[in-house]
């Protein structure tokens, strides 16, 4: 069962699990991501978990499903976006953005299963490509597992605070 405490800490899986574990998990991850390290990135799932980012028109509570999503992966096309990420085959990433990304306001709730637990967390990514800069802004909105090897996500998902994206704006990279 999955128990929340108001001093930033879950008990999920018989261990407890605190906020400053979830930051440096979130932190290390977006430095994982700064550095194209994608193998890496990719070691932080659970074999069978989804990546996500809705549309612009995404609330609380909708399913991306069904409104619509820039990216929908399941663990196949998670997979795939990696290898070809990391290929020249992804021509609008090659060469990679510069990118850097600000996490901030880590949130621990309760899950909808009890080996796992729902992080929600504010973002900046700022990007570089092309002599552009971009900011990308939003919140997370993660399911997390804890296992013997660290934490993994189950479910990843960036929701963008944006109404709509700019002309030229590419979601060519990992959110």
């Amino acid at each position: 069962m999955t128990t929340i405490s108001n001093r930033g800490l879950v008990r999920c899986a018989g261990r407890i699990v605190t906020r400053p574990e979830v930051e440096d998990f979130l932190y290390a991850e977006a430095d994982v991501l700064d550095r194209w390290d994608y193998d890496s990135w990719l070691a932080l799932f659970e074999p069978g978990a989804r990546y996500e980012i809705p549309t612009t028109e995404y609330r609380p509570g909708w399913s991306p499903h069904e409104t619509g999503s820039f990216v929908d992966d399941d663990w196949d096309l998670l997979n795939a976006r990696v290898k070809r990420l990391k290929s020249r085959k992804a021509h609008a990433e090659n060469p990679h953005s510069r990118t850097h990304r600000l996490v901030s306001n880590v949130r621990l709730s309760g899950g909808d299963a009890q080996d796992s637990f729902r992080v929600a967390a504010s973002f900046v990514v700022h990007r570089a490509r092309d002599g552009r800069f971009d900011a990308y802004v939003g919140w997370y909105d993660h399911v997390l597992v804890p296992t013997e090897d660290g934490l993994r996500f189950r479910l990843r998902r960036s929701v963008l605070g944006h109404e709509s994206l700019a002309a030229g704006a590419r979601l060519s990279f990992i959110l």
